[in-house]
């Protein structure tokens, strides 16, 4: 090789070494080294970054729920949604990591030229022009040959969009991950709903039969004159209360069936028959793997997702920028062209040719600059989203540990006051059945005991609540 030759190979390589446009680096976001509302959290456990909590809802033993997850998982249309969009994205980079690479295509034509030289009409227009440009009365060509064209990436334009595109795949595999963890939670809560509302109208149901029990007793004792028709209006009143509430607790829990029907991608009456024998209200094992606050960082999915978008946008602004650079393009061509087919791909007929077109811009009107600050604020917006989406789950996990915390405290409470108010029944009803008390005094004792042991379910389907809003604030729910 000579020096010229040389020299030139290696202005080339320099040039194609040159990406214009940031490089990038994840954002330094500090994160506190312990959630504040942990506390004396009695259930917590601060064990290594790498706690499994992909699986989380097998921590509340139930199969029923564990199989309504997993169905989930495999068939709910939002997660076959995201999944096309990861698809998507990935074929998207597979378009930009292909403009790195020449383009061939191949071509072929065939030519018939007939003209009437021959016909003895006069020689005149355009007729004296073809026989002063002495062409044949007929005329076939062919012609089969390969063009190709590549635009060499000096300035790294194109490694930009394979970055940006490689990036958005990334966030795509991240919001499916993060679609996840969303299914898994909202499959859970509204089976935890389902269950709640189960055990109320259990508790309804026994009320119904116990107020119907106590009607007849205050009947015959009206029968005897021991009490008036107060009484008897007083606990008609009571029946017809309870009886009110257990049907609308009966139209709730078929609403909550429905809603996991349609996550499971099936009709809203399928989950009927499963589901509506009713089942106890699943307990979770007692310990958490709650971790530090700098953990969800990678257990987030959608931190991860708004990071990559992050990276997209800073490749975006280096695809602008080489813009304001020229360009080369190499043009190459190589065809055979004969009059016969017979001897169409002999050499003789081989012709070749080759090009380098250099492009510079010189005037946009502003239109390139333009488009890099349009860049730039798409990624000052991303990197805002980026701390915006940490700040959140940093909220996330500290709301999700005080409301379950409360919420225990809440439960000892209602479970004390339960057993005072079911005392204190027993106590009224000895007293009403001697004659001690009215009835109001039963009666009264009755709603305070229905309304704590109300109370007392609610309370245990919200503590399992906001303990599957804390597993989905630490960001379980999905597996690589």
């Amino acid at each position: 090789m000579n020096a010229p030759r040389a020299i030139a190979a290696v202005c080339l390589s320099a040039l194609a070494a040159c990406t214009v446009g940031p490089n990038y680096r994840r954002p330094d976001v500090p994160t506190p080294p312990a959630f504040s509302e942990l506390g004396d959290y009695a259930h917590a456990q601060t064990p290594p970054s790498d706690a499994d909590l992909s699986r989380w809802w097998l921590q509340f033993h139930d199969p029923v729920l564990q199989s309504l997850v997993e169905r989930a998982l495999a068939s709910n249309l939002d997660l076959e949604a995201a999944a096309s969009r990861v698809r998507q994205a990935r074929f998207e980079e597979k378009v930009a990591g292909a403009a790195q690479w020449p383009s061939v295509s191949a071509t072929g034509s065939a030519l018939t030229l007939n003209s009437d030289r021959g016909s003895g009409a006069p020689s005149t227009g355009a007729s004296a022009a073809a026989q002063s440009l002495a062409l044949p009365g007929h005329l076939n060509l062919y012609s089969a040959g390969f063009d190709a064209t590549w635009e060499l990436d000096l300035f790294g334009g194109v490694r930009r969009q394979i970055q940006e595109a490689k990036a958005n795949s990334e966030a795509a595999v991240w919001a499916r991950r993060d679609g996840e963890v969303t299914l898994t939670a909202e499959v859970a809560a509204d089976y935890l709903t389902l269950r709640e509302v189960q055990t109320r109208i259990a508790l309804g149901e026994a009320e119904l039969a116990r107020q119907g029990d106590i009607g007849a007793l205050v009947a015959a004792r009206r029968e005897v004159g021991f009490v008036t028709n107060l009484d008897v209006n007083q606990q008609t009143g009571a029946t017809a209360a309870a009886a009110a509430q257990l049907r609308q607790l009966e139209a709730q829990e078929r609403t909550e069936i429905h809603a996991i029907a349609v996550l499971l991608d099936e009709t809203p009456e399928t989950l009927e028959p499963t589901l509506a024998s009713r089942g106890a209200l699943p307990a979770p094992s007692p310990s958490l793997p709650i971790g530090l606050p700098s953990d969800l960082l990678q257990r987030r999915p959608d931190i991860r997702e708004a990071e990559r978008k992050l990276a997209a946008a800073n490749a975006e602004i280096g695809v602008q920028t080489a813009n304001l650079y020229p360009k080369l393009d190499l043009i190459g061509l190589a065809s055979f062209a004969s009059p016969s087919l017979d001897n169409l791909l002999s050499s003789q007929n081989f012709t070749s040719a080759g090009l380098g077109l250099l492009s510079a811009p010189l005037f946009s009107a502003g239109k390139t600059r333009a488009a890099i600050g349009e860049a730039k604020e798409q990624a000052v917006q991303a990197r805002i989203a980026y701390r915006g989406a940490v700040l959140g789950a940093l909220r996330d996990a500290e709301d999700a540990l005080a409301r379950h915390r409360s919420e225990e405290a809440r439960r000892a409470q209602l479970a004390r006051a339960v057993d005072a108010a079911a005392d204190s029944l027993t106590i009224a009803q000895n007293q009403y059945r001697v004659g001690l008390v009215t009835f109001l005094n039963v009666y009264t004792a009755e709603n305070t005991l229905l309304n704590a042991r109300d109370q007392l379910a609610q309370s245990d389907a919200q503590s399992a609540q906001d303990l599957i809003s804390l597993y989905k604030a630490l960001g379980g729910g999905w597996a690589a």
